[in-house]
């Protein structure tokens, strides 16, 4: 396995100014990091940062593995539906110009007022057709069990079933289960054989007094973000299902915290990602 840094890591640094596309790469390089996860929302000039991003990282020495956008393919509207498969058609056409082989989606957020059956719906023919057309180039739809549709395993293992085709798998996000009131460790025993990317996020319960970095699951508990394995997750037991599994893939680090994230947080959360995988089959990059 490989350990990867995804941009939404640093969104405070970048959201304050104090790091741009190109400072990400620099310093996710500089960090010793395998490779870079990037998404659609930090695109200032898309047009020019596709090419510029995919030649600094060469420069770099580091790896591309996914391309990350924001689907929703809840819409009500089928106009609408339309307009985010568009969407993520153009984000596999990017993920080919960035030499990613993955494009990591959401399902979307179910309105009110929508059942359950008819979002399922919606996602499953959504992705049956992106799925096939990243197919036709050479991309894997990666979906992250995220939102009330596709939180849960078995959800996104129906999911997954339901399109099926080998360009949609599963991104693993590691702490998102816990919003949802799933133990991470059985949901990830329950999508091993579907996972092609893994989010390595931790999370722990947010104090009473704390207002940022604060995550509601769907049973009323709040949670914030913390260092990999300093919260709930249980990593070394994920890490070890995913080794049996045969799982060879990359582990993108997703912090979401409200510690130094530059100058602390991914520093000590990559040595926790270099330990855990040094203490389940040797060195990070075999």
């Amino acid at each position: 396995m490989k350990c990867a840094l995804s941009m939404y890591s640093l969104l405070a640094p970048v959201r304050k100014g104090q790091l741009d596309l190109y400072g990400f790469l620099d310093y996710a390089a500089r960090r010793g990091f395998d490779g870079v996860e990037l998404l659609d929302m930090f695109w200032t000039d898309e047009a020019a940062e596709v090419a510029g991003a995919k030649r600094r990282c060469e420069a770099l020495g580091l790896e591309l593995p996914v391309y990350s956008i924001s689907t929703n393919f809840l819409q009500p509207d089928e106009s609408e539906r339309e307009a985010e498969l568009a969407s993520l058609k153009h984000g596999v056409d990017l993920a080919t110009q960035l030499g990613a082989p993955l494009l990591r989606v959401f399902s979307g957020d179910l309105l009110p007022g929508h059942t359950f059956e008819q979002g399922f719906s919606r996602v499953v023919d959504s992705l049956a057709t992106g799925a096939e057309y990243a197919a036709g180039r050479q991309i894997t739809l990666v979906l992250e069990n995220h939102g009330k549709v596709a939180g849960r395993s078995e959800q996104v293992r129906a999911i997954i079933e339901a399109v099926d085709s080998a360009a949609l798998r599963c991104n693993l996000d590691t702490g998102n289960f816990l919003l949802v009131g799933e133990n991470p460790v059985e949901a990830s025993a329950a999508l091993a054989d579907f996972v092609a990317l893994v989010h390595l996020k931790d999370l722990d319960l947010a104090s009473r007094e704390q207002t940022d970095h604060v995550h509601a699951g769907l049973d009323g508990q709040r949670y914030t973000g913390v260092i990999v394995g300093e919260g709930l997750v249980d990593f070394s037991a994920i890490v070890e299902i995913l080794v049996q599994q045969g799982y060879g893939g990359w582990l993108s680090l997703e912090y979401e915290g409200d510690a130094d994230a530059m100058g602390v947080a991914v520093p000590r959360s990559l040595a926790a990602m270099r330990a855990l995988l040094q203490r389940a089959h040797g060195p990070a990059s075999e």
